[in-house]
């Protein structure tokens, strides 16, 4: 745009530009490249912003985004302020402030999630500073499901898929804000999803799924599609069923869900 204007303002004054160039070209330049700073501010603004949240040991640690997913960026369990979760505490249990580890569980948690709570306790083991009391503080953004991953997680035993569907059977999941003639066809069924979703995770304890429609048939173009799944939980030839219902959006805007 702003050298569109530039080559405009060389043609039409060509002319006088050996007497003007300063005031047609150069202020226009200054203007292009305040208005990139203001657009570079903006787009960080939106996109990067960061949140930090401090829990001190024991209590519950919440994430949310309003608009997209949360991507954490990093969580550490420990102590690295006399400050911070001291309210009560003797003056032993809050003085080592050299005391810090990470917390890769929050991660597999919460990443792709909108909103995630967990008891903050008993989640970085063993323990890094025996004696002093920790907080644990997490750091993430908000992200456009494009570019996120989701993680599916059994303690014990391995995944297996059950089912997986991409497409829609209901008027009311992933709804909001969606305009009806999205929505209205209920019988939207993906040929190929529950193959590409046990190639991917049958038989390990963690699946990376990443948010993005590769390897997944379209089966209704134009309706707003989620990817359903059941999954069970094998542990020594035994099937625990999981019933946590967690979302995460494709990167067609379709949702994730483990139901």
């Amino acid at each position: 745009m702003c050298f569109e204007l530039v080559f405009f303002f060389f043609s039409q004054y060509w002319t006088v530009l050996y007497v003007n160039l300063s005031d047609l070209v150069f202020p226009y330049l200054v203007y292009c490249f305040y208005i990139k700073i203001f657009y570079e501010l903006i787009v960080s603004a939106l996109f990067n912003f960061s949140e930090t949240v401090v829990t001190c040991d024991g209590f519950v640690q919440s994430l949310s985004c309003d608009t997209g997913v949360i991507s954490v960026q990093s969580a550490t369990y420990g102590r690295t302020s006399s400050q911070i979760c001291s309210a009560g505490r003797p003056r032993s249990q809050i003085s080592n402030t050299w005391c810090s580890k990470n917390v890769p569980v929050i991660f597999k948690r919460c990443n792709g999630l909108r909103t995630c709570e967990f008891k903050a306790q008993g989640l970085a083991r063993p323990d890094p500073c025996f004696g002093t009391y920790k907080y644990y503080t997490t750091n993430y953004i908000c992200i456009t499901a494009e570019i996120q991953l989701f993680y599916l997680h059994v303690e014990h035993g391995k995944i297996q898929i059950n089912t997986a569907n991409y497409g829609r059977t209901d008027k009311t999941t992933c709804s909001q804000g969606r305009p009806s003639q999205q929505l209205q066809n209920t019988n939207c069924f993906s040929p190929n999803a529950l193959d590409f979703v046990s190639k991917s995770c049958n038989g390990l304890d963690t699946c990376k799924v990443y948010a993005k429609r590769t390897g997944l048939t379209d089966p209704c173009f134009g309706t707003y599609k989620y990817l359903a799944i059941s999954y069970s939980c094998l542990h020594h030839k035994i099937c625990e069923y999981l019933f946590a219902t967690q979302f995460i959006l494709l990167s067609s805007g379709s949702v994730f869900r483990i139901l």
